[in-house]
């Protein structure tokens, strides 16, 4: 079978379709990812075809506008508040993206298509094309429950009603941003203007299925979820085995006590200095020991007076490193807080925006890790006692101990596999 893999945006949107793409390969399926560019050689590093995505959304998010939208999308509120401006801009972006997946779609030929939620206009593009599609994600946002809120709304005390309603609203906000643009589509290429994909349906009127790349021993699924909607657990892609550390890691590693590590990923913030001062500085004033990655400029090298006690690093497998770590602060990426879970160690969660959010805050609930740092908000006394408690507090050492020893006996692209074969055996 050849399976269409489309997703957008950073690394941590790729990664996981990676991971996924090689499972459904090794059970013998063709698998093509369409993304970015820029991730082009990573995706052939791991002997998967590629299919053309544009640059635009990276490229953007590296603008000026682009890290005012990391800086301030917090909340649903936040985000509308932030979003709404640049919406010219960003709807001149979603339609180039309409019109590379569709061109992707077309040369691949798939028998069938996984989708990123950002990729707009797939369900249309599988109708057209007679093929089914299928919701790949690691989010709990689009089948609606009465158990919680959409992601980025707030647990307001108002009932099964109000929380059902918030992902209609989550709907509505992708009709009104694609909405005309997938209407003007479908009418160019002699469809009914209806789109049955903005509804989260197939055009037979069955709910599209929904493949959820989360462990449910973090967030259990609710009954109320429908058959066609199921957790698999999450997607790890363990990094080549050829990976060798730099001998000056291994020596880091092996003198003194196990260190911090500290990493905002991909995410480019918008004072990287600034975030670089207040670690280095939180580290002195508890003697902690710290790894810090750089990532794609979140963090930035700066000499140390204690030379001894920290280590600037461009990257390591989180599978490799994780281990060796006494705890972790990140960015709150769902990938970055998936390994950190994995490898059964307290999380400090700084979030930027959007799901980093989320993912903070059900780090605390299952008492893995302290409250989550919002970026605008990290200071060093703030994080000099969320590093105390991550260190010092035995109850969540022994929390994050168990997670990740439950964590590591699931096999969530195995799960996943399964449910696509299935699914694709039973139409």
């Amino acid at each position: 079978m050849r399976i269409l893999i489309v997703t957008i945006g950073t690394q941590g949107d790729v990664q996981p379709y990676i991971a996924l793409g090689r499972a459904l390969m090794e059970s013998g399926h063709e698998i093509t990812i369409c993304t970015c560019a820029h991730y082009e050689p990573f995706i052939r590093e791991y002997g998967l075809d590629y299919a053309y995505f544009n640059n635009d959304f990276i490229d953007f998010m590296h603008t000026p506008e682009g890290k005012i939208i990391l800086g301030n999308a917090g909340s649903a509120w936040e985000t509308v508040v932030t979003v709404v401006p640049m919406m010219p801009k960003i709807l001149h972006l979603a339609e180039q993206q309409i019109t590379d997946i569709w061109e992707a779609c077309k040369e691949s030929a798939p028998d069938l298509i996984l989708y990123h939620m950002k990729a707009p206009g797939v369900p249309d593009f599988a109708e057209k094309l007679g093929v089914p599609c299928m919701l790949a994600f690691w989010l709990p946002l689009h089948v609606p429950t009465t158990r919680f809120s959409a992601m980025g709304f707030p647990n307001l005390p108002l009932g099964p009603w109000y929380r059902r309603l918030t992902y209609q609203f989550t709907k509505m906000v992708g009709i009104m941003t694609s909405g005309r643009m997938i209407r003007k589509w479908r009418a160019q290429h002699g469809l009914d203007p209806r789109s049955p994909g903005l509804r989260m349906r197939l055009p037979d009127g069955r709910p599209i299925p929904v493949l959820y790349g989360f462990s449910r021993h973090m967030i259990p699924p609710p009954q109320d979820w429908p058959d066609t909607a199921t957790v698999t657990g999450f997607w790890f892609l363990d990094q080549d085995e050829r990976w060798h550390p730099p001998k000056s890691l291994s020596e880091f590693l092996s003198r003194g006590e196990r260190p911090m590590y500290f990493g905002f990923g991909s995410i480019f913030g918008r004072d990287p200095k600034n975030a670089t001062r207040i670690i280095l500085e939180a580290v002195r004033r508890t003697g902690t020991r710290a790894i810090l990655a750089q990532g794609w400029g979140g963090i930035e090298p700066a000499a140390s007076e204690n030379a001894e006690s920290v280590m600037f690093i461009e990257s390591a497998p989180h599978n490799w490193l994780f281990p060796q770590v006494s705890a972790v602060a990140h960015h709150g990426g769902c990938g970055t807080t998936a390994a950190g879970l994995r490898a059964g160690k307290p999380s400090i969660i700084c979030p930027f925006f959007g799901d980093q959010f989320f993912w903070g805050r059900h780090v605390e609930r299952l008492g893995v890790g302290p409250s989550p740092i919002p970026q605008k908000r990290l200071t060093v006394e703030r994080l000099c006692h969320a590093i105390d408690v991550a260190m010092n507090d035995s109850t969540m050492r022994q929390n994050a101990a168990t997670l990740g020893n439950r964590i590591r006996k699931e096999n969530g692209t195995s799960n996943a596999v399964a449910f696509i074969n299935q699914w694709m055996n039973s139409q």
